[in-house]
């Protein structure tokens, strides 16, 4: 009796690892950036026609609005882009620019060793973000909603902002929008102001996420994790990640691997070497004077 029920219980044990090592997920999310902010800093801009209006609204729109798979195990994910064909004319700055948008690459995160790795491409190099996985202090909340049939609970954290993310500058107060206009006018009075100048990157940012026990993986989009269940919906304020599909232990597996193609940096580095290149493209088009930056958004 002892040995009958000592091989059900090896046999439970394997049975279950077994399912744990082959259980596979995958997640689809739609990205929607505010771009309120940046429309409002072209309207009555009169060098800019209606058609450059319209062609800089669709490109803001491919940008800001986004596509995202998530591939996740027990351990591990992959989060990238949807791909998509490029139309004519959306290469070189407009790729930079949508890579800044929180597009390109594939995201890895490992949350068993609490590690990441992402390839980045940025003004023509390629780079291999590896570094931790950032500590969020999640606050459980007791509301609850329901998303895509599955039961779901807030949480919020407050997370520190990254500075080659595009999508974390906020415009400035009004009040200091005067005081540097005054300051770059008594500096040089002929001197137009930059399209970057009515905007910051604020120093943290308030995170709302909704995330299942029904799915109890310690997953979610982009570098968001560390909460007991799948995260399927984020929103920082003016970015909202929202899953419009899960699939659980579909026949087709993917195999979920760290990306290995680029220069070797950590996310410190990299924000560095983003943050020189564009304060060496901001003084390049302040020298060539007046609004060349926001013209050059458009094209």
């Amino acid at each position: 009796m002892k040995s009958i029920i000592l091989t059900f219980t090896l046999l439970l044990v394997y049975l279950t690892s077994n399912a744990q090592k082959d259980f596979q997920g995958m997640a689809v999310y739609e990205s929607k950036t505010s771009t309120a902010d940046f429309k409002s800093r072209f309207e009555g801009n009169k060098e800019i026609t209606p058609e450059m209006q319209k062609m800089i609204e669709e490109r803001m729109k491919k940008m800001f609005e986004k596509t995202f798979i998530l591939n996740f195990d027990k351990s591990a994910s992959i989060y990238k882009e949807e791909e998509k064909l490029d139309a004519p004319g959306q290469q070189g700055g407009f790729r930079m620019m949508s890579s800044m948008m929180g597009g390109g690459g594939t995201y890895y995160k490992n949350v068993k060793d609490k590690s990441y790795t992402v390839d980045k491409e940025f003004m023509g190099k390629e780079f291999l973000v590896k570094d931790s996985l950032p500590k969020l202090n999640w606050k459980m909340e007791s509301e609850t909603r329901v998303i895509g049939g599955y039961n779901c609970f807030k949480a919020t954290a407050v997370r520190p902002v990254s500075q080659s993310d595009f999508r974390n500058f906020r415009p400035k107060k009004e009040a200091d929008k005067k005081d540097d206009t005054a300051k770059t006018e008594d500096k040089d009075k002929e001197k137009k102001t930059n399209f970057m100048d009515d905007f910051e990157l604020p120093k943290e940012i308030t995170i709302t996420a909704w995330y299942t026990p029904e799915i109890p993986v310690s997953q979610g989009p982009e570098s968001y994790w560390g909460l007991p269940g799948l995260i399927l919906e984020v929103n920082d304020g003016k970015t909202v990640i929202l899953c419009s599909k899960v699939v659980l232990n579909a026949k087709d597996k993917v195999d979920i691997k760290a990306p290995t193609n680029g220069k070797v940096v950590s996310q410190k580095e990299y924000d560095e070497t983003v943050i020189k290149k564009m304060e060496e493209m901001r003084q390049m088009y302040d020298g060539q004077g007046g609004n060349r930056m926001q013209m050059r958004f458009g094209h």
